[in-house]
This record gives C-alpha cells, sequence and structure tokens, in this order.
C-alpha cells in the first residue's frame, strides 16, 4: 500500500457496537484509493471492503472471506480466536466479521475498522511463519484510531455530523428573501419538517428535496379549492439551487408563491392533509424503497413529524 497523506483530520466518534442488530444498513460514502476498498455506513461505522482488508494485510481475498466463514465456527479455529482475543482488548467482539451490504444492485462485504485492525494486527504480527510485512507496515502507519480517521478522509465523511446542515442551509441563503413582498413560497415554511428530518437521519440534498413534494401537493389543492378567488392570484418567483446541487444548472426555477392571506390554510392543509392524511409518509416510505436513506431513519423522520401537536387528545 501506498503512503496516503493525510492532511486533516476529522474529530474521533464514539465507539459504537458491531453486531447483527441492524438490518438495514446502507453505504452512505464509498470510494477506492490505491485499490483499498473502503467507505462509510449510514450508521457512521468506517469500513473496508475484502479486497481491501486483503491488500492492506498482504494477503489473498479468499484468507479474509476464511476468516468470515469459521467467525463462529465451534470450536474456535487458533486463528479466529487470536483475532477476537486482539478485538477484545480495545472493543466489544462482534457477532459477524463483516456485514453484508447491497450497494447499486451489488453485495459489498464491508468489515468495520474495529475488525479490520484485529485481522491486520493478527497479520502483522501474530500468524506465525504466515506474517506478511505488509501487515506490519501498515499496522504502524493505520494502529490506533489513524484507520478509522483515514477512511472518513478519504471518502470526506464528517463522523461529528455537523455538516449534515449545510445543503439545507445552502438553499436557505439563497431563497430566505426570494419571494416577493405580501407572498410565502413553501420552501420557507417546510424548514421544521426538514428539520426534523435532518435530526432523524435523513440526507437532505440534491436526492431528497421535500418541499417539491409539499409544493406539488399543495398546488393541486389550491387550484382543486378554488384559492385564487378566495385569496388572491398567486404568482412565480425565482428558486434558486447552490452548486452542490445539479438543479442549479437550470437556475433559476421558477416556483409558485402565494398570498399571505393563504397562510393560514397552506398550514392547516399540511398538517391535516400532507401529513395527517399520509403524503409525508408515502414520501419518506418512497426515498427508502428507492435506497436514499435506510427504512430506520425513514420510521424515525415519520415518527418526528407525525408527533402529535400540543393539546392533541
Amino acid at each position: 500500500m501506498k503512503h496516503i497523506k493525510i492532511n486533516t483530520l476529522p474529530a474521533r466518534s464514539g465507539s459504537k457496537e458491531i453486531g447483527q442488530g441492524v438490518l438495514d444498513l446502507g453505504i452512505e460514502k464509498d470510494t477506492e484509493i490505491n485499490g483499498i476498498g473502503m467507505g462509510v455506513l449510514s450508521d457512521g461505522t468506517p469500513y473496508l471492503n475484502q479486497r481491501g482488508l486483503a491488500a492492506l494485510c498482504g494477503v489473498q481475498n479468499a484468507h479474509i472471506g476464511t476468516i468470515s466463514s469459521h467467525w463462529n465456527e465451534t470450536p474456535t479455529k487458533p486463528r479466529i480466536q487470536t483475532i477476537k482475543g486482539i478485538m477484545g482488548k480495545v472493543a466489544n467482539v462482534p457477532v459477524a466479521a463483516h456485514f453484508e451490504v447491497t450497494h447499486k444492485g451489488t453485495v459489498h462485504y464491508c468489515y468495520p475498522a474495529e475488525v479490520c485492525l484485529a485481522v491486520l494486527e493478527y497479520y502483522a504480527f501474530d500468524a506465525g511463519t504466515n506474517c506478511q510485512p505488509e501487515a506490519r507496515d501498515n499496522f504502524r502507519i493505520l494502529a490506533g484510531t489513524k484507520l478509522r480517521e483515514m477512511i472518513y478522509t478519504q471518502v470526506g465523511y464528517d463522523p461529528t455530523g455537523a455538516k449534515r446542515f449545510d445543503k439545507w442551509h445552502e438553499r436557505i441563503a439563497l431563497n430566505y428573501q426570494s419571494a416577493p413582498k405580501g407572498f410565502f413560497h413553501v420552501f420557507n415554511e417546510a424548514h421544521t419538517i426538514i428539520y426534523e428530518m435532518i435530526e432523524a437521519g435523513a440526507p437532505i440534498d440534491e436526492k431528497t428535496v421535500v418541499d417539491i413534494s409539499i409544493g406539488q401537493h399543495w398546488s393541486k389543492h389550491w387550484d382543486a379549492s378554488g384559492f385564487d378567488q378566495k385569496f388572491g392570484d398567486r404568482d412565480k418567483f425565482p428558486h434558486r439551487y447552490p452548486d452542490s446541487h445539479p438543479q442549479s444548472k437550470s437556475n433559476p426555477q421558477e416556483s409558485w408563491c402565494y398570498p399571505l392571506a393563504a397562510l393560514g390554510a397552506y398550514r392547516e392543509w399540511l398538517q391535516d392533509v400532507y401529513i395527517g392524511g399520509g403524503k409525508f409518509r408515502k414520501y419518506v416510505e418512497g426515498k427508502a424503497k428507492k435506497g436514499d436513506f435506510p427504512p430506520s431513519v425513514a420510521q424515525l423522520a415519520i415518527s418526528a413529524v407525525e408527533a402529535p401537536q400540543i393539546g392533541s387528545s
């Protein structure tokens, strides 16, 4: 493995217990550096893929696969016992050596960083005649938290979660004063829902733009209810997406804005029809089915947004 220069290191995240309890993990980010496949799972766990771990250890891919297949055999084989012993000194020993995660139609074998370090240390010092010089060299570079930090840095992941609001804030900065005086627009009125989704772990980005869903349903309701006659004509305003969104290529985009006199009717519709009537739930569950975020995140978002309001029975 070539030495990978790390210019900046993110803050260390809290340790996680690795196990089979999470069944809907996805891959948040992934990349390949010098033949080492790596990434971060949707719960923030940094990992190497099977080939990447094999390359670090200087062994054939099949050897890493054998470690996984022998992980829970009884009696425990000496190699597995040694690796688990290494892990047990610094972390909980997982019930499986890797996660199998389907990503973009392909099954990925994801070995969490703690498992990788234990396997790497084994091939560096404890494998007897099978010790590998590559493993020793790489262990010296990546021991402790360095492997986690390298993965986070190489895939561009912030384990503190501080950047999860960034794309939303970029849109706010471009659009918070864009509607003309006397009108409101759906994006500004969707902030509570967007915030709850982010807190639940949903990525609010170019793929998940819930205000489009809200705006489309509200526009249909506006027409069906004849609100032009009741509140006055709606208007168009220039809505812009930040450069981080591919939608920005067609900036500015015309979007509806509505008379402030209709704001109360809109908010009642949002609570009673869009949220209470199941449209938000359908939107979020649809995003989960597409793989944009795990079903567990979808359920957390639904629970947060559909929570009973103050004063409701």
